[in-house]
């Protein structure tokens, strides 16, 4: 029997990805599943979804954002700063390094959370190539060859494959997980996440 998969589509200059992440990671490793780490463009996915990047975002959203972020770093245990220096920040680059990670079958979990905690923890620039660079390195991962490896055209060409079928599969926004073609969107789902790889719940099918 093979092992099970999820899907799990971010980007690393999310807050909500940030806070579930280490939650995320160990819920998958209780459960024994294989987690295919997939970075997206999501400000492309939000062009097909209808997503607005946060200054577009009604005044009312932004203020309830600020509380709810509050709440999740008190419920997880996580030092987040609501208003980091180096945010917002063009994901790309680092989404595409810790893409060039995962398919040289490195640890891009740990990477994508080291890059992530110093964006909302330590006030650093995800932008920055020696920032992760420094960030690969503290994982165990050659950030010089990783960096190569995420400005190369085959990796432009997969980050735009992910993005796209991120799109395919409706995503919208970060962080994202997919079990067995069932959606769950946002860190707050985690619970029900488990419940699938861990509490016996089936997935639920595609509505009719």
């Amino acid at each position: 029997m093979s092992q099970r998969v999820v899907d799990y589509y971010l980007t690393i200059t999310s807050p909500w990805t940030f806070l579930g992440h280490d939650e995320f990671s160990q819920i998958a490793k209780e459960a024994g599943v294989t987690i295919n780490v997939k970075p997206v463009d999501l400000g492309a996915v939000f062009q097909s979804s209808g997503g607005l990047p946060l200054p577009q975002r009604p005044i009312q959203r932004q203020r309830y954002r600020l509380f709810d972020l509050q709440r999740w770093a008190r419920k997880r245990g996580e030092p987040l700063n609501l208003h980091p220096k180096y945010f917002p920040a063009d994901p790309n680059l680092g989404n595409k390094a810790v893409l060039a990670a995962a398919d040289a079958g490195l640890d891009a979990m740990a990477f994508a959370g080291r890059i992530m905690r110093g964006v909302w923890c330590d006030e650093r620039n995800a932008a920055d190539p020696d920032y992760l660079r420094e960030a690969a390195a503290a994982v165990g991962i050659d950030g010089a060859a990783v960096l190569k490896a995420a400005e190369s055209a085959a990796t432009a060409a997969r980050y735009q494959e992910l993005t796209e079928e991120a799109k395919a599969v409706s995503v919208f926004g970060s962080p994202f997980y997919v079990i067995d073609g069932e959606p769950f969107w946002g860190q707050d789902r985690l619970e029900l996440v488990r419940d699938v790889l861990l509490g016996g719940f089936e997935t639920i099918p595609e509505p009719a």
